[in-house]
């Protein structure tokens, strides 16, 4: 007789516990809906969606858009890596200016560059943002044509593109 009460009591605990979750959710569902700022329940994930600017506008660049840009020797690339990173191998010509010392090292690296020029940032990884953070920068800066190549270092040495590398 116990073990019946116990199922019962476990039972019924259950069914709270179900009723107060599906309660939890339908608040949520309900307070996401009205917050101006609402989280859209589908949306797009992808790395190139992700590099956009604060009103939408892709900063993302497609390989061959980069490649053509670079063969015609019409864009500045910037490796948005550590320097120990970009020592190690970059694209041909890349100049290295690192997130992270965006400030120490960017007096250095822009000088002479033409506002206008498009400018291409690049780190490694579908989900590395260093390189987007750089191109907002830089947009804010007043680099019209910053963009980014999403998983730049993979993608270009994945396409046997020019690189630079120490031992060449």
């Amino acid at each position: 007789m116990p073990s019946v009460v116990l199922r019962q009591n476990l039972m019924k605990a259950l069914q709270e516990a179900g009723f107060i979750l599906l309660l939890a959710v339908a608040a949520g569902l309900a307070v996401n809906l009205i917050r101006p700022d609402s989280i859209p329940f589908v949306q797009d994930w992808s790395a190139e969606s992700r590099m956009a600017e604060d009103g939408g506008n892709s900063l993302a660049i497609s390989l061959p858009e980069a490649e053509a840009l670079f063969r015609e020797n019409k864009a500045v690339f910037l490796d948005a890596r550590d320097k120990a990173l970009f020592d190690e191998g970059h694209i041909k010509g890349a100049k290295s200016l690192p997130w992270y010392e965006v400030d120490d090292h960017f007096q250095q690296v822009v000088p002479g560059l033409d506002r206008q020029t498009p400018v291409i940032t690049y780190c490694d990884g579908e989900s590395c943002n260093l390189s987007h953070e750089l191109a907002l920068f830089l947009k804010n800066m007043g680099f019209a044509e910053a963009r980014v190549l999403v998983n730049g270092w993979t993608v270009w040495t994945e396409n046997n593109l020019p690189i630079e590398t120490p031992d060449k």
